[in-house]
């Protein structure tokens, strides 16, 4: 095994998890205490569950993301289906697209991403202007001019919240634009939902722009993970919703994504669907994970706080107002790849992908360590 550097006792994680305080990979103290009671339960039957999932999870899974008042779930024109994590609810869905794609289908035209984006399984790519490195922002202008070029019948993929890898979040005012633009121009919206409850603390807020969309009555998909909000790394959970026109569409759709999952992964693991079902419909269970959840957003926006407050009495270049105007688990940097190679390989300092930081890997044992690292790439001579 290669020797550790010293210099990586005080360097940040540079996975996608949710780190402690300690450093450690996060495990929530409700998720824990439901885990033991269902182990404990002589009755709950372990059994395999349909290609779909275990219903009771899919039902609430859709539930949180589309609102319980959705007009599309009254009405019995939405599917619902249990995947192995966030990637895995993706790439079906990228499938499904794939078959309408195939089959000369209402949606068939290019996926737009944003740039900015990490998406994989998606095939036949464009990009649409979503960062502005310079101002480090959201560039709403060059957002809707590019989505206004596209063809009809495309499909946009959105962030809903917690936009990776920049943080930065469009205000309900924007979606509302937005909304307008894709119904005007025939688009289908495909809604990441990635860390769920991670942005704001809610579930119900981080899924304003999916819930939105549904009550102007469009269609759309949405990948959710339950993986980061429940600190279930080693039983990744995901659903994927698909929103219809029309209730006639449903069983066709079913169909199709029957035979996609059975190639895929046959049926989901039933262990952390069961602890998310078991919360989700508990009021006693949702109060108490929901404030486990609060604590882990508020340490993540204090340490941005914090974060930013070494950087300005550093004198670092640049205004890192940024931080905090972003939120969830991620951060832009704003860093180049010459800088980030600098921390990587003389401090230490691991990023992610586009100068991303992993906002919880920063603790009170590395945040001067950091601070100083990112001061120094950005004065240092490379």
């Amino acid at each position: 095994l290669e020797e550790k550097h010293p210099d990586e006792e005080n360097s940040p994680e540079g996975g996608r998890e949710y780190y402690s305080e300690e450093g450690k990979t996060f495990k929530l103290h409700i998720v824990g205490k439901i885990k033991q009671q269902l182990n404990a339960d002589p009755t709950l039957c372990q059994g395999y569950p349909s290609s779909f999932g275990l219903t009771d999870f899919t039902r609430r899974a859709t539930e949180v993301a589309l609102g319980k008042s959705s007009q599309a779930i009254m009405e019995n024109r939405v599917l619902g289906v249990q995947t192995t994590g966030f990637t895995a609810a993706v790439r079906l869905g990228a499938e499904l697209l794939r078959h309408w794609y195939n089959v000369g289908a209402a949606w068939c035209g290019p996926v737009y991403l944003s740039a900015p984006c990490d998406a994989a399984g998606i095939e036949d790519i464009r990009k649409y202007c979503y960062w502005d490195d310079k101002r480090r922002a959201v560039c709403l202008e060059k957002l809707l001019e590019d989505l206004r070029g596209a063809p009809e019948r495309s499909v946009v993929v959105l962030s809903a919240s917690s936009h990776y890898p920049t943080g930065a979040d469009l205000s309900r005012n924007q979606w509302a634009m937005i909304s307008q633009l894709i119904m005007k121009r025939r688009l289908l919206s495909f809604f990441l939902l990635p860390a769920q409850a991670l942005c704001y603390g809610d579930l119900t807020q981080d899924a304003w722009p999916v819930q939105h969309f549904e009550s102007e009555g469009m269609e759309l998909l949405c990948a959710q993970s339950f993986t980061h909000c429940f600190g279930l790394y080693d039983e990744a959970v995901g659903n994927l919703v698909c929103v219809l026109k029309q209730k006639s569409l449903l069983l066709s759709v079913q169909s199709e994504a029957n035979i996609i999952v059975k190639s895929l992964w046959a049926q989901p693991s039933v262990g952390g669907a069961q602890v998310v079902a078991t919360v989700l419909n508990n009021p006693a269970h949702f109060v108490e994970w929901k404030d486990e959840v609060k604590r882990m957003v508020e340490r993540c926006m204090l340490i941005r706080d914090l974060l930013r407050q070494k950087l300005r009495l550093l004198g670092t270049p640049g205004c890192w107002d940024h931080l905090t105007q972003q939120r969830g688990l991620f951060c832009c940097t704003g860093l180049n790849d010459r800088q980030v190679e600098f921390l990587t390989r003389s401090r230490h300092v691991y990023l992610l992908p586009y100068g991303c930081l992993n906002v919880s890997a920063i603790n009170g044992r590395n945040l001067d360590y950091v601070a100083d690292s990112i001061h120094l790439a950005l004065t240092t001579s490379l």
